[in-house]
């Protein structure tokens, strides 16, 4: 009968701690397996990943590479043709941007092309929009919405603003 107080793991599955620096006798006596003397023989001899011994580490001889630009502008061109492929009946800057970029304040959304597509929504929200595919969407009853774009300068200098307020009141 299974009961809580007699149940046992089975044989072989527990094996005793290695009892280091017991001895000769254990085979790991003295040094205890660390080897003689040197940084990873001593108490928190630790190592950190890249370390070198002294010398220039690799990732510090290698060169920097790249800019990110803190006024960098996520634009997203959309054809006419593909307007069609949108579900929604109004499409906004939410929809037709990429959902990792879809709220960014850079954002900006251009519409152009010469070729729309059969099933077009029936208004569209965007920052720019190419004289020739604003011409065909009125023709078809689009009604279009150009909507405000801020560059990233102007970002920047409105939250300055925005601080300089906080700090005077």
């Amino acid at each position: 009968m299974f009961k809580l107080n007699n149940l046992k793991s089975p044989v072989g599955s527990n094996f005793a701690p290695k009892r280091k620096g017991r001895g000769i006798g254990s085979g790991n006596g003295k040094t205890a397996g660390k080897g003689h003397k040197g940084q990873k023989a001593r108490s928190g001899g630790y190592i950190r990943p890249g370390f070198e011994g002294g010398q220039m580490p690799l990732y510090r001889k290698m060169p920097k590479v790249g800019f990110s630009s803190p006024l960098k502008k996520y634009a997203v061109r959309v054809n006419v043709s593909e307007l069609g492929d949108f579900s929604s009946e109004a499409l906004t800057l939410r929809d037709v941007a990429p959902h990792q970029i879809a709220a960014h304040p850079r954002l900006k959304v251009s519409i152009f092309g010469t070729k729309p597509s059969k099933n077009l929504p029936k208004s569209i929200e965007a920052h720019h929009v190419a004289p020739k595919a604003k011409e065909l969407l009125e023709a078809k009853g689009v009604a279009i919405k150009i909507m405000p774009y801020l560059d990233g300068a102007r970002i920047l200098s409105r939250n300055k603003k925005k601080k300089q307020a906080k700090k005077s009141a």
